[in-house]
Formats: structure tokens, C-alpha cells, sequence
């Protein structure tokens, strides 16, 4: 097995996505293999997906650390919040139970800090200095703040609220499907989070990831804010290269 190979899995609301990820250039080294998120999504639910996705994982070293990339706030291992996943995750000791399952000790983040961690390394955010916030939009939206190629983890962005509404959900890409709404009426939704967001903290750049990464075309003429805004290099493979290269800086053992 490569020595600089790890395994990330990323777990989305719809989900769980995992692969063999070089780290010394953010390349998978095979095709992702993915479940469905069970529901409820409860913590033992959820480890016995990640379990069976990551034991599928060709080459996999049994004392390896995994990258496990969470949609919630995570401190010390331990789940804070919970966001498409069940609310029962919170106050789980993630980092001991994802490791007894997989039978391996694990680096349990936050999925938008994952996704940071990537384009900070590899990606649309690799050497730029100041501040930089990635945005990712699927079923909720993610985010990741970074200053000068240093990670400032759960900021939860994504749930600010504005006009009243939570845009977590509101501007989240899946809110584009769920309401059968045109790109331009879901573009203003997003313009309004994205404007808002950059009053609050003045970024130097917005890296736009998830979903809204593979639509960049469909929607980046609609977008008028002040802040340089890219696509996201990695697009939504940067949860399972974020989660990797978390494994690999990883001294948590079980």
C-alpha cells in the first residue's frame, strides 16, 4: 500500500462517500464508493454505513488512521451539533465510536473544514493569503473560514439567517429542487447569503464548493458581489481529500 495513501469518507445528508486518497497531491487513487445516508440517521446507523463503505476500500491498512468528515460541529471528537444527520449525535463520542467500528483509529472534522483543508492544499485556495471562505451547497450549506493557510474550524456559516430565514436550508443547492425553483430566483437566494456573509467578515476571496462548483456556469453570471468568487478546484470530491489529509496529520489513536 502507497505510505501516503488514506482513506477519507465524507458524510452528507444523502450519502457517504469514501476512497483511497494520495496525500502528497490530493489525488483518489480509485473511484468513490458511496451508500445511501441511512434514516434516521442515527450514530449507530451511521457507523455501520461508514463501516461497510470503508471495509469495501481496496488495499485498506487495518492500523491506518480514517479521515471521517461529519455535517456537524465537532470538538475533540466529540459531535456539538447536528445537521442532516439525527439529532441523537449530539453529545456522541464520534471519534471512539466510528473507531471501534471500523476497527482502526479515526480524525473525525467537520465536512465544510474537510472541504477547507483540501482547496487549502490542493485547490482554488492553495497560496492565497488573507482571508478565504469556502462555501459548500448540497442539502445544507457548509463553510470553512482560513487566513493565510490556517484553518479556523466550525464556524458554521451556513446557518446565518437572513430576512427571517435560515439559509442553511433557504440557499442550500437541494432548496433549488425541493421548491422548483428557476436559477435565477435560487441565484438571489445565494446572493443575498453571500453579501450578507462578506459584510460580516470582508473575505479576500469565496470559493463556491459542492454542488455549486459543478453548476458554476449555470449561475455564476447571476451572482453580483463585491468578493472574488471561484468554483471549488476539487468540486464535492474535496470532503474525501479533506478528510484523508485529516487522517494523515491525525496522532488520535483508539
Amino acid at each position: 500500500m502507497n505510505a501516503r495513501a488514506y482513506v477519507g469518507v465524507d458524510v452528507g445528508g444523502t450519502g457517504i462517500k469514501a476512497a483511497l486518497v494520495d496525500v502528497r497531491d490530493g489525488k483518489p487513487l480509485m473511484e468513490r464508493l458511496r451508500v445511501p445516508t441511512p434514516q434516521p440517521a442515527t450514530p449507530e446507523a451511521i457507523a455501520e454505513a461508514i463501516t461497510q463503505v470503508v471495509h469495501r476500500v481496496p488495499g485498506r491498512a487495518e492500523t491506518r488512521t480514517v479521515g471521517i468528515a461529519l455535517p456537524a460541529v465537532v470538538t475533540d471528537g466529540v459531535v456539538r451539533t447536528a445537521a442532516n444527520i439525527d439529532a441523537s449525535w449530539i453529545g456522541t463520542d464520534a471519534a471512539h465510536l466510528l473507531a471501534d467500528r471500523v476497527g482502526a483509529p479515526v480524525a473525525v472534522l467537520n465536512d465544510g473544514d474537510a472541504a477547507g483543508l483540501a482547496e487549502m492544499a490542493f485547490g482554488a485556495a492553495q497560496g492565497v493569503h488573507g482571508v478565504v471562505v469556502l462555501v459548500t451547497l448540497g442539502t445544507g450549506i457548509g463553510t470553512s473560514l482560513l487566513m493565510d493557510g490556517r484553518l479556523f474550524p466550525n464556524t458554521e456559516l451556513g446557518h446565518l439567517v437572513v430576512d427571517g430565514e435560515n439559509m442553511c436550508y433557504h440557499a442550500a443547492m437541494v432548496a433549488r429542487d425541493r421548491e422548483h425553483l428557476t436559477w435565477e430566483q435560487w441565484a438571489d437566494r445565494l446572493q443575498r447569503y453571500l453579501r450578507y456573509l462578506e459584510d460580516l467578515i470582508w473575505p479576500d476571496l469565496i470559493v463556491l464548493g459542492g454542488g455549486g462548483s459543478w453548476n458554476w456556469e449555470h449561475f455564476r453570471h447571476l451572482l453580483d458581489i463585491r468578493t472574488e468568487i471561484v468554483p471549488a478546484a476539487l468540486a464535492n470530491r474535496a470532503g474525501i481529500v479533506g478528510a484523508a489529509l485529516a487522517a494523515s496529520r491525525s496522532r488520535r489513536v483508539r
